[in-house]
């Protein structure tokens, strides 16, 4: 049976429980208390029974103490293991945001950069069929990736596309101007006056959603514009049809935004999940897209253009344009990866300051004639859409 032995306050325990192998002998501990000296500590006549009591007490009492400075050492390797874990994670987080970034500006400005090849170095002469052939290659790339789980999509039910389609006309022919305009504008110009779709947005926003801008916001869009005027007078190789497409592409672009705000809240109502993510709308936008974009084909008759043409013949061609259609859907994964892995403030910085070796790069590898009036328009340009994106940031 174990006996427990009240101890003084000042050793740190109240009870400790002990086992005894032999019962207890009356005259021994009768000896015990008579052995006692006054001030109350044990004699030197204590049985061995006593002494043998006393031994197990401090061999209990050191292994105690030994257990308890196990417990403190494991609790600081525990705090260590916890702050080299939590440095990692961080350093992880970082890696991730520095990789999705450099991917979205690559992304980003090699699609445009490759279809202003294939409609001016290779001069095809078919945008509408270049839009569909790559919506198309989005949708193909989309639904495997659903198939091997990596992704998930809303199903793409018919309340869902009527209240989609009117997003999805927008979206289609923001898309061919966009196409028609790179034909004959060259990229620096093109970034330049893709500004303007910011000046109609925040118009928009302010009479649609009674949304008021500050005083940086009105002043950066005002130097958008004296940059795109002043762009476009000074630009060598100045094209009007050119830049009447962009123009609408502009228009098409801010309603593109505008309307798509509108349609969310209502497109989320009626999907089975109550969401719609990044895949979902890329699916539905490009998917919809594909009967549509036939029937332009054959209205602005590139069905001739497609029959006669060599360059369908060429399988480096082939290759160009189905990179180009990878790299749509590659935009939409890394813009969403980015926007999760920073936010609205550095998404948005960062695809202003994407812009400036766009326009660097269009000018050296299509060899575009410039002036420096042109180039100091073009960066005066950049340096505005600077400004407005922290503006709207503060």
């Amino acid at each position: 049976m174990a006996s427990t032995r009240i101890l003084p306050s000042n050793v740190g325990f109240e009870k400790i429980p002990m086992e005894e192998t032999t019962e207890s002998n009356p005259t021994e501990e009768r000896s015990i208390l008579l052995s006692r000296e006054p001030s109350g500590k044990l004699g030197s006549a204590s049985s061995l029974d006593g002494g043998a009591r006393r031994e197990r007490l401090v061999r209990s009492l050191t292994g105690q103490k030994m257990m308890y400075n196990d417990v403190d050492l494991e609790a600081a390797e525990d705090k260590n293991r916890i702050k080299s874990y939590r440095g990692q994670k961080t350093e992880i987080v970082c890696n991730q945001a520095l990789l999705s970034g450099l991917l979205y500006c690559l992304s980003s400005c090699s699609m445009i950069l490759v279809n202003k090849l294939v409609l001016s170095t290779y001069e095809f002469n078919a945008g509408i069929s270049l839009m569909l052939y790559q919506n198309f290659v989005s949708v193909v790339l989309v639904l495997i990736l659903r198939r091997m789980d990596i992704i998930s999509t809303e199903p793409l039910t018919w309340k869902l596309i009527r209240v989609w389609f009117p997003v999805n006309l927008i979206f289609v022919g923001m898309l061919i101007t966009s196409m028609f305009s790179l034909k004959y504008i060259n990229v620096a110009m093109v970034t330049i006056l893709k500004n303007v779709t910011n000046v109609i947005t925040a118009v928009g926003e302010m009479y649609l959603f009674k949304k008021h801008h500050g005083g940086k916001v009105w002043a950066s869009l005002s130097l958008m514009i004296v940059s795109a005027v002043s762009g476009g007078v000074t630009d060598l190789a100045f094209h009007g049809v050119g830049y009447a497409w962009q123009i609408l592409n502009c228009f098409l672009t801010a309603s593109y935004s505008l309307t798509l705000r509108r349609v969310m809240d209502t497109a989320k109502q009626v999907t089975k999940s109550g969401s719609l993510n990044e895949f979902s709308m890329v699916l539905l936008n490009n998917s919809l897209s594909l009967p549509l974009g036939l029937l332009l084909v054959f209205i602005f008759g590139e069905v001739d253009y497609l029959s006669k043409t060599p360059l369908l013949k060429m399988p480096m061609f082939w290759f160009v344009i189905t990179c180009s259609g990878f790299l749509g859907l590659a935009i939409s994964f890394t813009s969403m990866w980015f926007l999760h892995q920073t936010g609205a403030t550095t998404y948005s910085l960062v695809g202003s300051l994407n812009k400036i070796p766009l326009s660097l790069a269009g000018i050296l590898l299509f060899k575009v004639p410039t002036s420096l009036q042109n180039f100091l328009s073009i960066i005066f340009g950049l340096l505005a859409g600077i400004l407005f994106a922290r503006a709207k940031i503060k």
